[in-house]
């Protein structure tokens, strides 16, 4: 006689009946891949080098003409070094000249800086491209990592007041009276303020310990459901511990709620820590995020230059949908109630 199947191959099953579940997977697994990467040194490594003139724009775009005293460089590039005289007197200041002259028009006198790179340079002469590379390792580490401490939080109170009860379940819920009296934003902006430190730990820690709430919610009625059911009671009747009743036989059926908080809060912090970092609260200034490029950005456009905030847009635009939309899947795929 055949095994049935499991919970978790009969979810894969109808989940990979969703093209479009797949396909997002897929995405995510290539950011994934890409932040791996980033964070090993295998990728992006030389991100922070000024390899491009200031603002130098995309490649299809073609290069702009220099600014500033061009027909200084253009003398200073025809004009033999040091040889320039007047009235039979040789400039002492020649060689001077002609190199602030070539750092006005964006060429160093040692180095020649790309005009053009494939997506674009900031003003420090830096690629575009390796920035939002770099960046996703930063805000999907995050994202992936408070997302997580956010998911263990929720779940652990959420599992010790809706099993145990009494002042246990009235203390949790007055901590979660408290944090969801503020809106969440401002409570993070607050928390931020507060700490006054940028870094990736510290948005971590903000984000995490702030976030648990709604993950608690959900779990604690899921395990005052099932906290009555037989399975339980006859763990009990056998004389399994409390501990293991709560997360050896009622976690695993109400998993499917934690995967899918989690998958949703993962969206949710990678959006909530470029805002931190867009307002300045968020990663340090060696730090490169998606954040911290479209702080950047805000003055760029200013003068034109939109390619810096449209990479950073378009990475992040394309994370999160594809977040949002595998989220759906697991929520359709993992519901028992489509068993």
């Amino acid at each position: 006689m055949n095994a049935s199947p499991g919970v978790w191959l009969l979810a894969w099953r109808r989940f990979e009946r969703d093209r479009l579940g797949l396909a997002c997977l897929v995405v995510v697994l290539i950011y994934g891949a890409v932040m791996a990467a980033s964070a090993a040194g295998w990728i992006v490594r030389d991100w922070s080098e000024e390899v491009a003139v200031t603002y130098a724009p995309p490649t299809f775009l073609g290069p702009e003409a220099p600014r500033g005293a061009p027909a200084a460089a253009a003398a200073a590039e025809t004009a033999p070094q040091g040889a320039r005289e007047d009235y039979g007197i040789a400039d002492p200041l020649a060689d001077d000249l002609a190199e602030i002259a070539k750092e006005l028009a964006g060429v160093s006198a040692t180095e020649t800086r790309a005009a053009t790179l494939a997506f674009g340079a900031d003003k420090w002469g830096r690629d575009v491209l390796k920035k939002a590379v770099k960046g996703t390792e930063t805000s999907l580490f995050v994202g992936l990592v408070a997302a997580a401490l956010a998911a263990f939080l929720g779940t652990l109170f959420g599992a010790l007041a809706g099993y145990q009860g009494g002042w246990i379940d009235d203390f949790f819920n007055w901590l979660y009276s408290v944090f969801t009296s503020i809106p969440y934003l401002l409570l993070v902006l607050s928390v931020a303020a507060v700490v006054n430190q940028k870094g990736v730990l510290t948005v971590i820690l903000i984000l995490g310990l702030t976030g648990w709430t709604g993950i608690f919610r959900l779990i604690r009625a899921e395990y005052m459901k099932h906290k009555v059911r037989e399975y339980v009671l006859a763990a009990d009747a056998i004389g399994a511990s409390e501990g293991r009743r709560m997360f050896v036989h009622i976690l695993p059926n109400v998993s499917h709620v934690v995967l899918v908080q989690l998958s949703l809060h993962v969206v949710l912090f990678i959006k909530s820590e470029v805002i931190l970092s867009f307002l300045g609260f968020g990663v340090g200034v060696d730090t490169v995020s998606w954040g911290s490029m479209l702080a950047e950005a805000q003055s760029e456009l200013i003068l034109g230059k939109w390619w810096q905030i449209a990479a950073a847009t378009f990475a992040m635009a394309v994370l999160v949908t594809a977040f949002s939309l595998l989220t759906d899947a697991l929520r359709d795929a993992l519901d028992p109630r489509l068993k």
